[in-house]
């Protein structure tokens, strides 16, 4: 094995290592566009659409933003960013997960409960986050959006439930970046 096909496995192996599964702490629909997020305790994924009850749904058959996810542990962050606090509901995010890195699922599939997800990029900040956090609110999530993802399979979710890898090779399709 050549030394570059050496770096690669390890790098490839290094990627694939999650320390634990992470936990799904809120759920938001968007009933419809520019309206409050309502949060939910467990919502219905639809398989290649999203969230039942999301307005995202409607049409998004071959889309990469079914589900729209963001890491609990990046909303102290940006309310430190902010001085202020940065509620879920705000920050327009379906999803809120803790305990794994979102980043590290970009490109991979993933179960959330029993459905699966698969990342498909980084959900940045639009500009409604200076509507909804105010001045300095579209910085302060530059980075810390979270990311987006496709719904493969469809399924009840529900707060408690596991965020956990499951395979330990890129998605189908995916760049290796």
């Amino acid at each position: 094995m050549r030394d570059e096909d050496e770096k690669e496995a390890v790098l490839v192996r290094l990627q694939a290592g999650f320390g634990k599964q992470g936990r799904l702490e809120w759920i938001g629909l968007r009933p419809a566009y520019r309206v409050p997020i309502e949060e939910v305790e467990r919502a219905v994924v639809l398989a290649g659409h999203g969230l039942a009850g999301d307005h995202a749904v409607e049409g998004s058959g071959s889309g990469k933003r079914h589900v729209t996810l963001i890491q609990s542990e990046h909303l102290p962050v940006v309310a430190a960013l902010l001085g202020a606090a940065a509620q879920p509901e705000w920050l327009r995010r379906n999803l809120v997960v803790s305990g794994i890195n979102l980043v590290a699922l970009k490109d991979r599939r993933f179960r959330v409960g029993k459905v699966l997800l698969e990342g498909t990029g980084a959900c940045h900040p639009c500009s409604r986050m200076e509507e909804a956090l105010g001045a300095g609110g579209y910085a302060a999530m530059r980075g810390h959006g979270g990311i987006t993802a496709r719904a493969l399979t469809g399924g009840e979710i529900q707060v408690g439930d596991a965020v956990v890898p499951v395979d330990d090779a890129p998605a189908i399709g995916a760049s290796s970046s």
